[in-house]
């Protein structure tokens, strides 16, 4: 039976895209399994199509959901060679709604539980089609293995990379980023309010894009999920060097282990209609 809370919606908001991963595979006519092409930011992963990292689980595995779940797992997979010829020590997974689905305008919200282990980089964000920066990206969630905060940011020309526009939220004690949270972002025509649990965490309005580049939020973007490992903003936050850049060997541990697992309960897209407010998603 579906979970009414967590898809519930006020009269006003239509409901675009939702999926609860109640099925026993990933649904291939919404979603696109990446696999490693271009690596960006000295990241220490290959992306790659297969069930060891990207498969669903069930309420006995994680407790919690309400109905399916998305799991995104890393492995330790030493001297794995790329079709580009690259090697890589660990595998991993990324999805996306890239050519399948988009919007402009709405609320983009998704169920999450992050793992614990420095050096992790998982993320919830959104692209455009144009050529990056000049897309667009709205990074709704995004973190670095430090169980007491999380990120969102936005990218933009002008804005873009370690100039991008980012703002932290840290968790009262004793609460953190390995319990369940709902991440979402309200986006309008002239700002992006990004929340965790309905609290605001951040706000970006055109002015502030604009001071450094153009706006760039007027464009239709796809919905992106990940589970990176390294590479430069885990680096900034740890300063590991060793055993691989911005991993440390304890993180690498809990890998071999079997230990990290990022889990999804629910992705939705919701658009607001005139008059109507940004949904709450308080007790999901």
């Amino acid at each position: 039976m579906q979970h009414t809370a967590a898809v519930a919606t006020r009269p006003e908001t239509e409901v675009l895209f939702f999926d609860d991963f109640a099925s026993h595979e990933l649904d291939r006519t919404r979603w696109n399994v990446r696999t490693t092409g271009h690596v960006v930011n000295d990241e220490q992963q290959a992306y790659i199509d297969s069930a060891e990292t990207i498969y669903y689980g069930s309420e006995g595995q994680v407790p919690g959901i309400h109905n399916g779940v998305l799991i995104l797992q890393p492995r330790y997979r030493p001297g794995f060679v790329t079709a580009e010829g690259r090697s890589f020590d660990f595998v991993s997974g990324r999805i996306d709604t890239r050519g399948k689905f988009d919007f402009l305008y709405g609320t983009a919200a998704a169920r999450i539980k992050l793992p614990r282990g420095a050096g992790l980089w998982p993320a919830f964000w959104m692209l455009g089609y144009d050529r990056w920066p000049e897309a667009g990206e709205i990074d709704v969630l995004e973190y670095v293995g430090e169980a007491d905060w999380v990120s969102a940011a936005v990218h933009g020309p002008g804005y873009s990379g370690e100039a991008g526009l980012v703002n932290k939220l840290f968790f009262p004690s004793p609460d953190d980023a390995t319990a369940w949270h709902v991440y979402s972002v309200d986006w309008f025509p002239d700002k992006l309010i990004f929340k965790v649990d309905d609290v605001v965490m951040y706000r970006v309005t055109r002015a502030m894009a604009d001071f450094f580049g153009p706006w760039v939020f007027d464009t239709p973007k796809f919905l992106i999920l990940n589970l990176a490992l390294g590479g430069t903003y885990p680096f900034k936050t740890n300063g590991v060097r060793t055993p691989y850049y911005g991993l440390p060997e304890s993180t690498v541990q809990l890998i071999k282990r079997d230990q990290v697992k990022v889990a999804v309960d629910w992705i939705k897209v919701l658009r607001h209609t005139p008059g109507s407010q940004p949904q709450s998603f308080q007790g999901v």
